[in-house]
């Protein structure tokens, strides 16, 4: 069992009975009162981050998450198909819902991290960053690159991102897919 001191960013503990990453842990006390823990957590099912107060009486069990490479094949109804690195016939599908935005950086032949929680599959980890084609962007326009603009482009995969003015059709771009941003241009069509 951890107490509230061995709250560390990047472990995972079982809370409410479901897996949770911590994403960050401050540790306050105030003046007259009992020290306690501020945790952000993040479910590693569904996704969904709590902010939580732990005090010194509180124990949590770490949660055994192991990670395994993947391989993203395709998706279809709101439900997204792998399959192991070494055995293709192998296939498992993870739903929309526990994958969340991540799911609009995916292409085919991805090798992703998948979370293993219980024996059963339950997310992936997507590299943080990746590199796609821009498939359709309109021009930037003369004048406009004095103000650093940005405009709306559309991805391989569907996505649709934010870029510099000098962004084309077919440039290869690296994006941040935790925040969704345009990182940098890697390759000029």
């Amino acid at each position: 069992m951890l107490t509230y001191t061995e709250l560390k960013k990047g472990l995972v503990i079982v809370f409410e009975g479901q897996p949770f990453e911590i994403v960050e842990s401050d540790f306050l006390r105030m003046q007259q009162r009992k020290a306690v823990v501020k945790l952000k957590i993040k479910n590693i099912i569904n996704g969904k981050i709590l902010d939580r107060n732990i005090h010194a009486s509180e124990n949590f069990e770490e949660a055994d998450v192991n990670k395994k490479e993947v391989k993203f094949l395709y998706n279809h109804r709101d439900e997204y198909w792998f399959c192991d690195i070494n055995n293709a016939t192998n296939r498992f599908a993870i739903p929309f819902e526990n994958i969340g935005t991540q799911a609009q950086f995916l292409k085919n032949n991805t090798v992703v991290d998948a979370l293993e929680y219980n024996g059963k599959i339950v997310n992936i980890n997507l590299p943080i960053k990746m590199d796609l084609k821009v498939k359709e962007t309109p021009p930037g326009e003369k004048g406009d690159t004095a103000t650093g603009g940005k405009k709306l482009a559309e991805l391989e995969t569907g996505a649709k991102v934010n870029v510099p003015l000098f962004v084309n059709n077919d440039d290869v771009i690296r994006i941040n897919t935790q925040t969704g941003e345009y990182v940098e241009r890697i390759e000029k069509a």
